[in-house]
């Protein structure tokens, strides 16, 4: 009477049977058949089990989220989605992880550091679990005595903050499929990529701050990034590896939070972490030039597609800079500044009541000129930004798909001097995109390319309360 999983994710190679993301059905099937042709009031059970730290022991109830019941169907087979399930046990990751650095000092538990602004590493901390499922089946026996038994464990899996679009390729192999998220982003050779859909080439100014997701390798020694000037001259060259003392980590280990890193790879990160960059800024070198990075192996080859940070010139017009930093697909954060013409408006919907005129309280009515009519009890204030981008590629124009549709979209300040003690909520204010369509364009379409985008700050601005 053996329960047998029958359907489950597509596997990836590794130590570990699956990567999930969880925005995707994630179907398992089971089946006894001797059991459901024999016995009455069969059910299958599902023990879920969801671990942040080592991987979960499925014979305990130590990291045990949920047990679940499903009858046979037709088929005679348990069918389970755990999507709803486990997408809540996934989030974003808003703040650095403990270990990691700011302007060269180093997070503590007590850290309220936000991600965007770590210098060099740091490991995730809710965009990745363990996830693992013990099956067996229930059933009434001759007897008339429930029956629990015969347990069967899938394989052990990562579930990230992720989801699948319905353009992207699944593979099937027998019953089984999912995406193939190892052959795309598992840094292991020059065509893979970053936790990122951004196209290869960006633009950034010199004080703008982001980070790129990683999927690390097990063979994977640091990141390589090259300087050139404005001619394309190059000024040096530094690698930054995946060691603890810069906030990383050498997978594999149990701890999940190595599986995905986060590195701070923009003008204003390196000016915090990079003695070599903030050199280059000093002497007026790099400015107008760009610098490339990718991931190096244990033998110094390449093992990731080369990226392109290009510097922008300071704009002669005035143009205040407003940088968007959004949750892509991948559940890594995604950067793009807009240097043109921006609008800021600012709307109030206050409270008001009919105030009396003059003073009744007192032993004689006295006239103040300054009570009376309609007053505003409170100011509900919201302030909205509308942001022109530079003319794009298409490759930006695709992309900015992926803007519209996240569901968390900040606006992220530029680097600049920090009072003692301060708690760095100054730099990241959330925002909600009120933009509500968006048209892809092309070069043989549209020709010269450029976008519009609406913002609303999330918090009111606050004012006196009368």
């Amino acid at each position: 009477m053996a329960t047998l999983i029958e359907q489950q994710p597509l596997s990836n190679p590794g130590t570990f049977d699956k990567v999930l993301p969880v925005g995707q059905e994630i179907i398992y099937t089971v089946s006894n058949s001797s059991v459901v042709s024999s016995f009455t009031r069969v059910k299958f059970i599902a023990e879920v089990h969801i671990s942040n730290s080592i991987p979960p022991n499925p014979n305990t109830t130590n990291d045990l989220v949920g047990t679940f019941k499903t009858t046979p169907n037709n088929a005679g087979v348990g069918m389970f989605d755990f999507r709803p399930i486990i997408e809540s046990f996934v989030n974003a990751d808003n703040l650095a992880r403990e270990g990691s650095a700011y302007k060269g000092t180093t997070n503590t538990s007590d850290s309220n550091v936000p991600m965007h602004l770590i210098d060099k590493y740091s490991g995730n901390i809710n965009t990745m679990r363990w996830f693992i499922v013990k099956f067996m089946v229930e059933y009434i026996d001759d007897s008339g005595n429930l029956v629990t038994n015969s347990e069967v464990i899938a394989g052990l899996s990562v579930i990230f903050n992720g989801y699948l679009k319905y353009t992207d390729e699944l593979l099937l192999s027998g019953v089984n499929f999912g995406y193939d998220l190892y052959s795309n982003f598992l840094l292991d050779g020059s065509t893979k990529k970053f936790l990122t859909n951004a196209p290869t080439t960006q633009y950034a100014n010199l004080e703008d701050y982001g980070t790129v997701g990683m999927l690390m390798p097990y063979v994977a020694e640091g990141i390589e990034i090259i300087y050139f000037n404005s001619s394309g001259s190059v000024l040096g060259q530094e690698q930054i590896n995946f060691t603890s003392a810069n906030g990383g980590f050498v997978y594999p280990q149990a701890d999940i939070q190595a599986l995905s890193l986060y590195f701070g790879i923009f003008p204003a990160n390196l000016q915090g972490s990079s003695t070599m960059f903030q050199g280059f800024v000093s002497a007026g070198t790099i400015q107008g030039g760009h610098y490339i990075f990718a991931v190096l192996n244990d033998t110094g080859q390449v093992a990731s597609e080369v990226y392109t940070i290009n510097l922008n010139c300071p704009t002669q017009k005035g143009y205040e800079p407003i940088r968007l930093t959004w949750l892509n697909q991948w559940g890594a954060w995604d950067y793009y500044t807009f240097n043109m013409k921006s609008t800021k408006t600012i709307s109030t919907k206050g409270s008001t009541y009919q105030q009396l005129q003059g003073t009744w309280n007192k032993s004689s009515y006295k006239i103040d000129s300054f009570k009376g009519g309609k007053k505003a009890f409170r100011v509900n204030a919201t302030e909205k930004i509308k942001m022109n981008t530079d003319f794009v590629s298409e490759a930006e124009s695709e992309w900015f798909e992926e803007l519209i549709n996240s569901p968390e979209v900040y606006i992220l300040e530029g680097f600049q001097d920090d009072t003692a003690n301060s708690a760095l909520n100054n730099y990241v204010t959330p925002v909600r995109l009120t933009t509500s369509s968006y048209t892809k364009k092309t070069v043989a379409n549209d020709k010269l390319m450029q976008y519009t985008f609406e913002v609303e700050k999330s918090k009111t601005l606050r004012t006196q309360a009368i």
